[in-house]
């Protein structure tokens, strides 16, 4: 089963330096991770930047079409005008096929704000208590957002953002 985990920092920065960590921790064994994206918001920017982790190549990957469609749902929508309404309202709902939901959504649209940045991670075969360790101590006041998707639901998401 796979999991989509996303860890939130408090400055724009650390994000793209947790990459490191997760990669030492993939080649510990301590987790497989088949997709990863980070979002970086400088305070004085009006969006965040959005970087795709292209150095994963594999079946797992699922492209930039899932980041793109998930960061779109994050962090644009609320700019978005109602004469995209009801395109939204379908692909929030393809959304929630695949074990996103809304609330998800929610939660991280409210914790990543200007000054913050997130690492969006989906992965398997974590060893939970050492990742956490981890992660707490090279970033203490990370915060850890994340769901769970079922087999079911990894595979209508991986169907859905197939090349």
């Amino acid at each position: 089963m796979a999991t989509l985990t996303v860890w939130k920092f408090p400055d724009s920065g650390a994000a793209e330096q947790a990459t490191e960590t997760l990669s030492s921790l993939q080649s510990q064994g301590l987790i497989n991770v088949q997709d990863e994206a980070y979002v970086t918001w400088p305070q004085d920017k009006k969006k965040p930047r959005t970087v795709q982790e292209h150095n994963l190549v594999g079946a797992g990957a699922l492209g930039g079409g899932f980041w793109g469609l998930l960061f779109g749902l994050i962090f644009f929508v609320p700019l978005v005008g109602l004469v995209v309404g009801a395109a939204v309202g379908a692909l929030s709902g393809s959304m929630v096929d695949v074990g996103i939901d809304d609330n998800f959504i929610k939660q991280v649209r409210a914790e990543v704000t200007p000054g913050t940045s997130a690492l969006f991670v989906l992965s398997s075969d974590a060893v939970e208590d050492r990742v956490l360790e981890a992660f707490r101590s090279s970033f203490p006041d990370a915060k850890l957002i994340y769901t769970n998707l079922s087999k079911e639901q990894e595979a209508n998401l991986r169907q859905a953002f197939a090349d």
